[in-house]
């Protein structure tokens, strides 16, 4: 590797005092998606410093940056050398013009499975784990003789990382719209009317307590026949949390969810991602609810797809998790929930908007999860 270098060289290893003007000192940690990212919470150094750090060398626009403690294998490359400099948990490499055809290149041979692979076989664990110079420097990589072909390489790797990086803007802000109508669409405890409202929508949303516009029951146990194959998905907290990724099966239907019932979860460790999670059941006589998971069945008044995002980790129920003990919410808990609800018509409404939404987010999910099949297939078959 170190032959096709012209600079193999770490961050500096010095403490500095932070300061309010100066240049940035960076770290792997603002290496995020193949960029570099600053906050306003990243420190600064006074002039001085940064010129002592750099009296032997000087970034330039190109270089490509490797993260070498902590998070191994993290790269991007540096699109601005001005007044910044990073810690030791970076390396900087720069290709060596008469070997390597440009900076897209080396960064798109970074993301490779084989590189990635020797850095991982290379890491130090200690306190954190790491990569030292010299390592990187044997690391063994094969270089196309034609330039044209790297260059060749180097674009299609740095297209698809463009598109992906395209396509996580596009669900990021599909999420943000959502959460933006959570907030339009929906009422507090302290109003009648949402902000954000459909044409001849007039009246007053009415409060009810859950056990006025749902019937409770909970799951049973199925600990016995637990499957990794089998006729039936066991609806429990791991299905519900990562929204029917993660599946564990049973050939006995024990507690049938029909479809447009809500499963919801009871328990979770404190300050947990999974509590008071909610599955809409799209189909019957599929799922089986295990213990420790609520199933909701909504009255013939109530829209399902209402309630099911009304309930989704509403922070009435995260307000039983006091950060140190095991949640468990009761059935009295889970019934004692009270909320403001409009007529079934504009119930209708909203579920159909936020059923739109949901749709569209995963199948912007998809599209990222098959560029990244695909990103990684090019990985593997563009470098040996």
């Amino acid at each position: 590797m170190g032959k096709s270098l012209s600079l193999l060289k770490d961050g500096t290893h010095g403490s500095y005092e932070s300061v309010q003007q100066g240049a940035w000192l960076l770290s792997a940690k603002n290496i995020i998606n193949n960029r570099v990212v600053i906050t306003s919470n990243d420190r600064k150094i006074s002039e001085n410093d940064f010129k002592k750090i750099h009296d032997k060398f000087q970034l330039r626009k190109g270089d490509v940056l490797l993260t070498i403690v902590g998070t191994i294998g993290r790269s991007a490359i540096l699109k601005e050398a001005n007044k910044l400099t990073f810690q030791r948990s970076v390396a900087y490499l720069r290709p060596d013009e008469n070997i390597l055809t440009s900076s897209n290149f080396l960064f798109s041979l970074s993301k490779s499975s084989n590189f990635q692979n020797q850095l991982k076989k290379r890491t130090v664990i200690s306190a954190q784990p790491g990569i030292y110079l010299s390592d990187i420097d044997k690391l063994n990589i094969t270089i196309p003789e034609l330039k044209e072909e790297q260059d060749k390489i180097a674009s299609i790797i740095i297209t698809i990382d463009n598109i992906l990086s395209l396509q996580q803007r596009k669900l990021k802000q599909l999420k943000q719209f959502k959460k933006a109508m959570l907030q339009q669409l929906f009422v507090d405890k302290n109003n009648k009317q949402p902000i954000l409202r459909f044409k001849n929508f007039n009246e007053n949303w009415e409060q009810h307590k859950l056990y006025e516009v749902a019937d409770y029951r909970n799951g049973k146990a199925h600990e016995q026949h637990i499957f990794m194959h089998g006729n039936y998905i066991v609806v429990n907290s791991k299905f519900v949390s990562t929204s029917g990724k993660k599946k564990k099966y049973s050939n006995k239907l024990i507690e049938p969810l029909m479809k447009n019932e809500i499963a919801f979860v009871l328990s979770d460790v404190p300050n947990g991602k999974a509590l008071a999670r909610t599955f809409l059941v799209k189909k019957s006589l599929k799922y089986s609810l295990n213990q420790r998971v609520a199933g909701i069945t909504p009255h013939n008044n109530v829209n399902s797809y209402f309630l099911f995002i009304l309930m989704n980790r509403n922070p009435y129920f995260l307000k039983f998790d006091n950060g140190v003990s095991q949640t468990n919410l009761s059935k009295k808990d889970v019934e004692q929930f009270s909320e403001n609800y409009p007529t079934s018509c504009e119930q209708q409404k909203i579920g159909d908007i936020f059923k739109k939404l949901d749709f569209l987010i995963t199948l912007q999910q998809n599209k990222l999860t098959q560029l990244t099949t695909l990103k990684k297939y090019l990985l593997q078959k563009l470098f040996i």
